[in-house]
């Protein structure tokens, strides 16, 4: 009997060991990224490849110089990037472009492509379609190393020249024709905030607004279909979402969102986290700036080749632990 309560000793001990050791490396990489919002990048250079010369990085402080931004992360996407660039490019070149009101000429698009250290033929895949597009509407942005999804979109976003910009996923599983339901959205809610101001003449960059995609609508369906193992990380992953960041938002995670200039500003000059719960940390940031949050059903498809698997939902969990421990404590500073 003494034998069995020295084990249960050694086991409880051992447990308070590993949380302590657990808790404390928390704390430490939750201090580590204290300052991380402010994103003291080295200069960031497009390159072209027709002519092989650098075209400097805007960024998202400088007035916008186009309609739309949108931006793609990739990594290791050299089969699924190219049907979804042509299909993007195509719809937003040929389609939603030629739609504008009397085919305003002044309407214009840029696509960016981040490559996020890709070890395949991705960023030959992409400087293709620089040279058939050209450097001003097809741009590449190598990380060199792996980062995350987050932080290959937080960089897109801060070198975009767009008054309206919108993040979508390589594998093209949102539809890029639904951009145009979370435009008029923000549209709509724009005016209504610039109403409020007493003044009209609005310009929709200038007013912080965000538009999240959902797939939500889509839920049952998907709980028939999808494999088991997302089906767990999804239910859990919505209480534990629902904990950190609040109510308000049914899919955070869908990769298709739109953000007005001066909500982006706001959002990726100070976004933390890496990987696949930035999208969370931005649904936080939101509330914090006060900024609109509308949530839009979306046509969505399961692309085979997800990035998403059983070994991420540690990397999750430990995410969203460190964004209430940073944004709790008060070491994460929020520059307003």
């Amino acid at each position: 009997m003494e034998l069995l309560w020295t084990i249960a000793e050694l086991f409880f001990a051992l447990i308070l060991v590993l949380a302590s050791l657990f808790l404390s490396a928390m704390f430490l990489e939750a201090y580590r990224r204290r300052n991380n919002n402010k994103h003291i990048d080295a200069p960031a250079f497009f390159e072209d490849p027709k002519s092989l010369k650098q075209v400097p990085c805007p960024y998202l402080v400088d007035p916008a110089e186009k309609y739309i931004s949108l931006i793609i992360p990739a990594f290791n996407e050299e089969h699924r990037l190219p049907a979804a660039l042509d299909e993007t490019i195509k719809y937003v070149k040929d389609t939603y472009l030629q739609n504008r009101a009397a085919k305003d000429k002044s309407f214009t698009y840029e696509v960016i492509i981040v490559d996020d250290g890709s070890a395949d033929a991705t960023k030959k895949v992409a400087f293709d379609f620089v040279r058939k597009y050209s450097v001003d509407n097809v741009r590449v942005i190598l990380l060199g190393r792996n980062h995350g999804k987050g932080e290959a979109i937080r960089k897109g976003m801060l070198h975009a020249r767009g008054e309206i910009l919108l993040m979508l996923d390589a594998d093209g599983a949102t539809k890029v024709n639904d951009l145009e339901k979370l435009e008029n959205k923000i549209r709509a809610v724009a005016s209504a905030e610039d109403t409020k101001d007493g003044t009209s003449g609005f310009r929709i960059a200038d007013i912080p607004v965000a538009a999240f995609g959902s797939r939500a609508h889509l839920e049952e369906k998907a709980l028939a279909t999808r494999k088991w193992y997302r089906n767990f990380l999804m239910k859990g992953f919505h209480i534990v979402v629902l904990l950190a960041a609040g109510p308000g938002i049914r899919d955070t995670q869908c990769g298709f969102k739109m953000f007005t200039r001066a909500a982006a500003r706001k959002l990726f000059t100070n976004i933390r986290l890496k990987r696949w719960c930035f999208d969370v940390e931005l649904v936080f940031l939101c509330k914090q700036f006060g900024i609109p949050m509308q949530e839009i059903s979306v046509n969505w498809s399961e692309i085979p080749g997800s990035k998403v698997n059983l070994l991420s939902i540690p990397n999750m969990l430990w995410e969203l632990a460190l964004m209430s421990v940073g944004y709790r404590t008060g070491m994460w500073k929020i520059s307003y």
